[in-house]
């Protein structure tokens, strides 16, 4: 585990069991919170760990970047910008007087995750090309939490290396342990919906792969048709990111 002062939700996705009763690689693929306020001794520990040449893939809009840029000094940085919407949507209904529920915000959290399908496969099957590229330098990907774009990125690449729903909905679960909640009052919203918008619930992935369900008549459909992952692209990922069968 690589436990990092400025980034709460950074973690390692290897060590899941994968196809063929191999696992996935370790230290290969990471996700993450932003990575602009990492200290020097995340950046010192991440240099031993992950080597120099990390690939970082920003899952983040174009002002939450600006913003707050990645601060590892020798990574190379790719934007695959996913404008985030569910902050905006709840403001709009601020200042239009309504008094936001929780149940509000479980329902604006699901229409999110179904706009990753059905607006943002583009950029998911971006992340997917860079993922494949054959180079020794391990994977961060991140957005601004590190807990819906993320989120589902992690559960798509964990599902296309043949990890079982129940370990991917583990993994993502595992947010609500490390993600650092800010306080809601800071933007005009309860505690109630500051629980539900900080943290994750199995029915937001749920709406995103019903999404996929419906849109492409499930997850292999969605591998080939809208991630182009064909038999040799779902080969090179198993060759790249699963362990050998030496060990």
């Amino acid at each position: 585990m690589i436990e990092l002062s400025g980034a709460s939700n950074f973690r390692d996705l290897g060590g899941y069991a994968a196809d063929a009763g191999r696992k996935v690689r370790r230290l290969r693929l990471l996700r993450s919170d932003h990575l602009a306020n990492l200290e020097p001794q995340d950046l010192s520990m991440l240099a031993a760990r992950l080597g120099e040449g990390v690939r970082v893939l920003d899952l983040r809009g174009v002002a939450e970047r600006e913003q707050a840029a990645c601060a590892i000094p020798a990574a190379t940085v790719h934007s695959l910008p996913i404008e985030p919407t569910i902050v905006q949507k709840l403001t709009d209904l601020l200042e239009a007087g309504h008094r936001i529920t929780a149940a509000d915000t479980v329902a604006l959290m699901e229409e999110t995750y179904r706009g990753f399908v059905r607006a943002n496969t583009p950029r998911f099957a971006s992340l997917f090309a860079h993922v494949l590229d054959e180079h020794e330098a391990p994977v961060v990907f991140h957005c601004t939490a590190g807990k819906d774009r993320t989120g589902f990125a992690a559960a798509l690449i964990l599902r296309s290396l043949g990890v079982s729903e129940e370990d991917v909905m583990r993994d993502y679960l595992l947010t609500n342990e490390r993600l650092k909640m800010p306080d809601a009052s800071r933007y005009g919203l309860t505690p109630e919906v500051g629980k539900v918008l900080w943290r994750v619930q199995p029915e937001f992935l749920q709406a995103a792969f019903e999404a996929v369900q419906a849109d492409y008549g499930g997850l292999e459909g969605y591998f080939r048709e809208g991630l182009g992952l064909r038999d040799a692209e779902r080969e090179r990922l198993r060759q790249l990111y699963l362990e050998h069968r030496d060990g």
